[in-house]
């Protein structure tokens, strides 16, 4: 039976996650915390069986510095990864490197939530989600779902943005559906897809540092 299984995963907590501030194409590496929750997901995902065949992630460091602390965890540090621009975080443009609560003060809460929120609006300088999910899902679709649908279990390590327009649409959510859409340092998500591309099922799985 060919497997098609797609996992998702958002880096671990990196040095701008900490200090709450907008990162976009800023380059911070992870935390303590945010390398205890990249080998937990790598650990947790080996625990329940998962190997692969190929790995995607982004430009940035904190995602393929979480790509490579799993991959070790999964004994799979050999695995072919490949890297693009397509999957870097949405660029916040002059939010970029701001304190949550500073841009809030600066330009109001409303705002502030519409630009991390919303599928359109544009933060100034940056990429509306809209614009991220223009560069995302045409590379989604000629290099990642090729993989999957031939039975190459596939792993992608990205970003909180990134991820939610992917997610946006293989589950065909709306722009307001996509506003409640979150991921957490280091959630892990599974596709697994039937013979015809459809999602066949969806499991979330959230990093458990308790007893690390």
């Amino acid at each position: 039976m060919t497997d098609r299984t797609l996992v998702l995963v958002r880096h671990g907590q990196s040095s701008d996650n900490e200090r709450d501030l907008f990162s976009g194409w800023r380059n911070p590496d992870l935390t303590g915390r945010g390398v205890a929750e990249a080998v937990q997901a790598g650990r947790q995902l080996r625990d329940l069986g998962f190997r692969f065949d190929l790995a995607f992630t982004s430009e940035l460091t904190r995602a393929q510095r979480t790509l490579a602390l799993m991959l070790a965890e999964l004994g799979q540090s050999a695995l072919a990864v490949r890297t693009d621009r397509a999957l870097n975080e949405r660029d916040y443009g002059e939010l970029a490197g701001l304190n949550k609560q500073e841009a809030r003060e600066r330009w109001s809460p409303q705002q502030v939530h519409l630009w991390r929120k919303s599928y359109a609006a544009v933060p100034p300088g940056g990429e509306s989600l809209a614009m991220t999910a223009e560069r995302l899902v045409p590379y989604y679709r000629q290099e990642i779902r090729p993989q999957v649908r031939a039975g190459r279990r596939t792993l992608v390590v990205a970003h909180g943005n990134s991820l939610r327009a992917l997610v946006m649409h293989l589950d065909g959510l709306s722009a307001q559906d996509v506003v409640e859409v979150h991921l957490a340092t280091s959630q892990m998500l599974v596709y697994r897809f039937d013979a015809q591309g459809a999602v066949a099922d969806k499991q979330s799985i959230l990093v458990d540092l308790r007893g690390t």
